[in-house]
């Protein structure tokens, strides 16, 4: 015998199963399959309506099997046959505000006494005052009420009810939780009537249904008459059992075959030892359902769901990381992501307040400073300022007295003016070796200084210019001052190009003249004239200030004093001629760092070698940035350069860096201040030979005297140490904080330590401090405030701003400080008033407002000011799920207000506004509790992302048309769209 079914030789239908006989084989179709075992095909158990392939709701049939399922409000039973009706109140009280009534197949929400149901059925209004028409509490409408142009009342129903014929009550509908019935739901005149699956009889109450006992159905299906033919048929089931008596004995499929009946079960569930039982599979068992995070096991089949910062894909199986840093306005500053969390960081300056927003750091309010004498707050930064006669010292706090000159130092290099004629033609070019300071003022003009100035007079530098050394000659200088127009050119210092440089080359010098001080001004920023039309070609102005100093040795017998002066002025006189016919010319130039410069340039000429950032700035990935300090702007190169060693800038984007003081070409490259200057041996030794804390010295190096008892040192490098004050003394030499001194109290966080009075006071408000002992509170960051005195910490920092921002199509409104706790004693109110012909939306996610104060903090929609308006939401409590609900007025006055009591996270409501035609599909909608009944709908509300998306639909459907069919699917998933879908079906089938 050839084994035709293990060689694969037979015919058998792919269906069928191969039975291997002796001499030949046969084929038996698959449980679920019907045929001769050639050919088979699958068994529709869903075919006949009246069986339903025993499912009392609806019948799914799959390829040799079929699975049941449940309308909505209804789950499986465990048979996996029947429908059961699921208690929505015992999840989250079904997302009722206060109470939650469950019926079969739905739910339902009232309200407490004084309060109505609001139009999104799940939040409760409170009424105090008596308010006309909808607003008042015996408007008598079961469901809706809705304001008549006329100022009467007209009432709508929820959908799936029917207005009765009086107007205002609602009659029930098969559409709405399946009529309150069990298994089958019939409309009539009289409104729904029940039914039950054959093998069920209703029960009296007339909307459940209850298993027929066995002997009835034996009674019903072969009306026996006698004991005996009951006898006879029990033999006749012993000796052979078929499916036609009892189902076979199966819980659920039952097949005849050569040997007998085979039971077989739905998907879901599987065959029990006794080969008749269906039991439900506990999917979560294995691999956890193939779930990432959670898996809950329902009848005949399972969900996922996943932990909080992650969301649930399409699949329905994987969870992927919610990446908050991809939405807007997640953090003011650097946000980075984290599985499940995210965090915010702020720049330098600037500490974190409200969970994610940055405010400036007052460094002020924090023992000044540690400043010397004043201090100066700036955005993410501060400055110790000094008074007259004294400047600061290097290490930016102290103050010392002003040196007038440095007995060393060689004199700086002078500014030098020449000019020369070639062929007729003037040039001139200032060089500026030292003591330089470029300011662009605007776009159109700049500054430039070039030198020292006698007397600090106006024309005072803009920063620590370099000392100069005590040979310098201190006679009063010779001042110009001239005024140049260069007409058809724009104020921008720009690199003077190659060849030009080349043709000059050949120049016969004729005028020397060395100049202390050069402050030079060009302006092309236009100007309104009035009466006469501005010209219409660009003008700039430069105005030119020189200062020349005396020269004591050239004073002899012949010329005096006043004669140098005289001829010095004439010298500059001649100089400025020259230069006032270089530069209508347009042949200026200053030399900086070896690069000669042109002060403006004419319009073409500007577009042709035209870089995208001003002089002093180079581009870097697509934004221009300033040159640093410790470097210079090389306009030959168009890059920012380390200043060589032996040089120094402490200002950034300037053109050329500063000799030092000792000026013998030794140091460190790129030092940014006078005192990196002395080499990278002298800096070591310098950083090293600092004054640690607790100590101090003349100049804030090594040697160091200890702080003497009653006083104090936190920082390194210092020139003196703070006193304790009122008499006070330390535990020991050299403290390093005022912590250190013995104070007469200890003072708790949330106060300070006044040393006149020697008591602990609180911290005002708008102030904290976190640490015990301290002498003063730090202000709080940026624009925000404290709800009392007495803070302990930056989180009981509050922005007092009402955030949102309020669109003609989409916006939001936030809580102040949102998603920081909101502050105490707080009114904000917001306005939506859309364009014509449209409505709004709106989504509340999840609100935090703490119910523990009776209604303190409270959140209120209506349409308008007055409280006997229209209203469409108000709360005073938390309430983590989402709830999306359509304004009963055409415009919105909204208001929320806080007390003084608890304070909480508050709220981000995102509203959308959409055409009026579509009212009655979104309110259908956004009324079915099926939106809110699963997990998974209810993150959709709370996911930015796909709200956005929704709502961009809503407000523009043109633009549902961006989206595939993939996309969607990838973003929702199927119970959302097959929602979404029977309703918008149902709303068009009028143009169907």
């Amino acid at each position: 015998d050839v084994d035709e079914c293990a060689e694969g030789t037979d015919d058998c239908h792919i269906d069928a199963i191969c039975q291997n006989t002796p001499k030949s084989y046969k084929c038996i179709c698959k449980p679920g399959y019907k045929g001769e075992g050639k050919q088979c095909e699958d068994i529709d158990e869903c075919e006949n309506d009246f069986y339903n392939g025993g499912c009392v709701h609806e019948c799914i049939n799959i390829p040799g099997n079929y699975r049941c399922t449940c309308y909505d409000g209804f789950m499986l039973a465990h048979d996996g046959h029947n429908c059961l009706d699921v208690d929505e109140c015992l999840d989250n009280n079904g997302g009722c505000q206060q109470i939650c009534v469950n019926t079969m197949g739905s739910y339902e929400c009232q309200c407490k006494e004084g309060f109505f149901l609001s139009d999104n059925q799940h939040t409760c209004i409170h009424r105090s005052i008596e308010g006309m028409n909808c607003m008042n509490k015996d408007h008598g409408c079961a469901h809706i009420c809705r304001e008549t142009p006329k100022g009467g009342v007209a009432c709508e129903c929820r959908p799936g009810f029917e207005l009765a014929k009086n107007q205002k009550d609602c009659k029930l509908t098969c559409n709405y939780g399946n009529g309150g019935c069990q298994h089958t739901c019939d409309d009539t005149d009289t409104g729904p009537v029940c039914g039950c699956h054959q093998k069920y009889a209703l029960h009296s109450d007339g909307r459940t249904c209850i298993e027929k006992d066995e002997a009835a159905i034996e009674s019903s299906e072969y009306n026996a008459t006698s004991v005996a033919d009951v006898d006879k048929r029990v033999k006749r089931r012993l000796l052979m059992e078929t499916c036609a008596v009892n189902n076979g004995g199966c819980d659920r499929t039952c097949k005849d075959t050569a040997t007998g009946v085979r039971c077989s079960c739905p998907v879901g569930f599987t065959l029990q030892p006794d080969g008749k039982t269906c039991k439900d599979i506990d999917e979560c068992l294995v691999n956890n359902g193939g779930c990432d995070h959670f898996c809950r096991n329902t009848v005949g089949s399972f969900e996922c769901s996943c932990q909080k910062g992650y969301k649930l894909l399409t699949d329905e199986r994987t969870c992927q990381d919610i990446d908050e840093c991809s939405f807007e306005r997640t953090c003011d500053h650097t946000c980075i992501n984290y599985p499940g969390s995210f965090e915010c960081l702020c720049h330098k300056g600037y500490t974190l307040y409200g969970l994610t927003h940055c405010g400036d750091i007052d460094e002020c309010s924090i023992s000044n400073g540690s400043c010397d004498f004043g201090c100066l707050n700036t955005m993410g930064s501060y400055e110790c300022v000094c008074p007259p006669g004294k400047k600061l010292h290097w290490n930016k706090k102290d103050c010392v007295e002003m040196v007038k000159c440095l007995p060393n130092a060689k004199p700086a290099p002078k500014a030098q003016l020449v000019c020369s004629k070639t062929g007729g033609i003037e040039s001139c070019f200032l060089s500026c070796p030292s003591n330089t300071l470029f300011v662009p003022d605007s776009e159109n003009s700049y500054t430039l200084s070039c030198g020292v100035p006698a007397q600090h007079g106006k024309a005072q530098p803009r920063r620590n210019a370099t000392l100069p050394s005590c040979s310098d000659s201190p006679a009063p200088p010779i001042k110009q001052k001239a005024r140049f127009k260069i007409k058809d050119a724009k104020c921008h210092l720009r690199p003077r190009s190659k060849e030009k440089a080349k043709d000059s080359g050949k120049q016969a010098v004729s005028d020397n003249c060395q100049v202390t001080f050069v402050n030079l001004k060009c302006d092309s920023s236009k100007k309104k004239r009035r009466g006469r039309k501005s010209p219409s070609k660009e003008v700039s102005h430069i105005t030119a200030e020189f200062e020349v100093e005396m020269k004591s040795e050239e004073v002899s017998d012949t010329c005096n004093i006043d004669c140098v002066r005289k001829r010095m002025e004439q010298k500059l006189q001649t100089a400025i001629k020259t230069l006032r016919k270089s530069i209508n010319k347009q042949q200026f130039y200053i030399q900086f760092s070896g690069t000669e410069y042109e002060v403006a340039q004419k319009p073409a000429k500007a577009t042709e070698g035209h870089e995208a950032c001003s002089t002093g700035q180079v581009l870097q990935d697509g934004k221009c940035v300033t040159c640093s300090t410790g470097t210079f702007y090389s306009g030959e190169h168009n890059q920012c350069v380390p200043c060589s060693p032996g040089t120094y800038q402490d200002t950034e984007g300037q053109l050329t860096c500063e000799p030092c003081p000792s000026n013998d070409g030794q140091g460190v490259a790129g030092a940014r201040n006078v005192s990196e200057c002395g080499g990278k041996l002298n800096l070591v030794i310098k950083a090293l030979g600092q004054c640690s804390p607790g100590h101090y010295s003349s100049d804030g190096f090594k040697p160091c005297t200890v702080c003497p008892l009653g006083t104090y040192q936190p920082g390194p490098g210092r020139t003196l140490c703070f006193p304790c004050g009122g008499g006070l003394v330390t535990k020991y030499e050299g403290a390093v904080s005022f912590q250190d001194c013995e104070t007469k109290v200890h003072c708790s966080p949330g106060h300070y330590y006044n040393s006149t009075t020697h008591r602990c006071i609180r911290c005002p408000v708008g102030t904290y401090q976190p640490e015990f002992g301290q002498n003063y509170c730090i202000t709080c960051p940026g624009n925000t405030s404290t709800d009392f005195d007495g803070s302990t910490n930056v989180t009981h920092c509050k922005n007092q701003h009402c955030g949102g921002e309020l669109g003609d199509y989409t916006g939001y409104i936030e809580s102040p400080n949102y998603p920081g706790d909101y502050p105490a004693n707080v009114e904000c109110i917001w306005n939506i008033n859309p364009p014509p012909k449209r409505r709004i939306l709106i989504v509340v996610p999840e609100i935090f407002l703490p119910i523990e104060d009776e209604c303190g903090d409270v959140l209120v929609m209506r349409k308008s000011a007055s409280p006997t308006s229209i209203t469409t939401y108000e709360t005073c409590q938390t309430y983590e799920r989402p709830i999306a609900f359509t304004s009963r007025s055409r415009k919105l006055w909204i208001q929320f207000k806080s007390n003084e009591g608890n304070s909480g996270k508050g709220f981000q409501v995102p509203y959308v506004t959409y055409d009026e035609d579509y009212q009655q599909l979104i309110e259908d909608i956004v009324r079915d509790g099926r939106l809110y009944a699963s997990e998974n709908h209810q993150e959709i509300l709370k996911d930015k992302k796909l709200i956005k998306a929704l709502f961009d639909v809503l407000a523009h459907p043109q633009n549902y048309f961006k989206y595939t069919a993939q996309e969607s699917k990838e973003m929702f998933p199927r119970s959302f769209i097959k929602l979404l879908r029977s309703k918008v079906s149902r709303f068009l089938r009028p143009y169907k």
